[in-house]
């Protein structure tokens, strides 16, 4: 069972005086690129918080954020009085300006806040955790969901080229009887003897250049292995990229080997099928 890479999760508690919010966007990208967002008194988490996504949500670009709001009495930054007031009077020294735009200075320069918490406590952290477990297991719910529609939508595609594979299989016997009638029709025309032997050893020679016996194999087996992996519970994404890249090196040696106007036409669609699994695989986890 594959999973897509987007996402998104929001939920909230409440802890003691706190209100906790854990909000995760996730979209596609080739490895795990995790941002966070965390106030500066729960920093001391930031490396936790991402081995935690990281196991749990393998790869993609991934915004984590984390917002906490206070009810009581408790928040964690306090207003530094003492020196926002000989702030405010450096500043009236300075020049004129109403009482409001002094404070709005002020607070922008250093020590005006200061955080009275030295630690989170463990009830805290673990009400933290277990949030964001619940928010981890929404997303990789919906990822399932989304994921389920680009396997169906994968099985489809890959039935096509199978069929385009059945046909070109059925054509290739057509194929090689033109262009050995192709030859042969052009060396009577010259009107000249030639050694009937030589001539059926370069036949031969000629049109194993154009044989494509083993693209066939090759191109079965992959398409069979691709089905296989995609049922496979662990993280496939780039596995599966490796094989529509393997899809793709065998039907472009059929294509430019084809020499047949209906093959290289079959070819094209298997082409157009294949681009669009190897557009949704970007997004697979």
């Amino acid at each position: 069972m594959i999973m897509s890479m987007t996402g998104y999760g929001k939920k909230e508690t409440q802890w003691e005086d706190k209100r906790i919010t854990i909000e995760i966007r996730a979209l596609n990208s080739k490895n795990a690129d995790i941002n966070l967002r965390t106030p500066s008194f729960i920093r001391e988490l930031d490396t936790e918080f991402r081995k935690v996504v990281a196991a749990k949500m393998h790869r993609g670009k991934i915004d984590l954020s984390v917002y906490i709001e206070f009810n009581g009495q408790n928040a964690p930054t306090k207003i530094n009085a003492q020196i926002v007031n000989s702030y405010l009077s450096q500043l009236k020294e300075i020049g004129d300006a109403s009482p409001g735009e002094h404070l709005a200075m002020a607070m922008r320069l250093p020590d005006t806040l200061s955080s009275d918490r030295s630690s989170l406590q463990d009830s805290e952290k673990k009400a933290i955790f277990q949030l964001l477990d619940t928010v981890i297991n929404d997303i990789n719910t919906y990822r399932a969901d989304e994921g389920a529609a680009l396997e169906k939508d994968f099985n489809h595609r890959i039935n096509l080229i199978e069929k385009y594979l059945d046909e070109v299989i059925q054509t290739d016997p057509e194929r090689s009887l033109k262009i050995e009638t192709k030859l042969r029709d052009a060396l009577s025309d010259l009107k000249i003897e030639i050694d009937a032997n030589r001539f059926e050893q370069e036949l031969i020679f000629y049109l194993e250049k154009f044989d494509i016996t083993e693209e066939k194999v090759r191109l079965k087996n992959h398409l069979e292995y691709f089905k296989k992996v995609i049922q496979s519970d662990e993280v496939v994404g780039k596995k599966l990229g490796f094989i529509a890249q393997e899809i793709g090196r065998e039907i472009n040696t059929i294509g430019s080997k084809a020499n047949h106007a209906e093959l290289q036409k079959i070819v094209v669609q298997m082409k157009d099928e294949l681009e669009k699994i190897k557009e949704q695989l970007l997004n697979v986890l």
